[in-house]
């Protein structure tokens, strides 16, 4: 049973070794100049000032959240308009449910007011 992993396991290890080897030979043969300016801090091209670990609001999360789930939405919305007749009334029963539940979650954030922005 475990010899049906092995390729899997073979192109994973070549995956990593050629990560390896990548930022090994960027490593042994890039460019080694350091300077004082290039180690300094550098934000937007202003002196950074205050903790650089600062809490965030839970809002912009809970918006890259929301963005992922409609995003995704939108793949599977395209991807079943390029095979809608091929699929027939079946999918389209399939895709009326899936859009249903994603307009419910959608109905919810908005009346939780998660899609206002303060």
């Amino acid at each position: 049973m475990l010899q049906e992993y092995l390729p899997l396991l073979i192109i994973f290890l070549i995956a990593l070794l050629v990560g390896i080897i990548a930022m090994l030979l960027g490593y042994l043969f890039g460019p080694k100049r350091p300077t004082r300016r290039k180690s300094a801090p550098y934000e937007s091209g202003m002196v950074p000032y205050g903790p650089g670990r600062r809490r965030m609001s839970v809002r912009f999360y809970l918006i890259a959240v929301l963005f992922i789930l409609f995003d995704i939405e939108v793949i599977f919305v395209i991807s079943w308009a390029t095979v809608v007749r091929q699929v027939g009334v079946p999918g389209l029963i399939a895709m009326a449910i899936f859009l249903g539940l994603l307009e419910v979650a959608h109905l919810y954030a908005w009346k939780k007011g998660a899609l206002e922005w303060e």
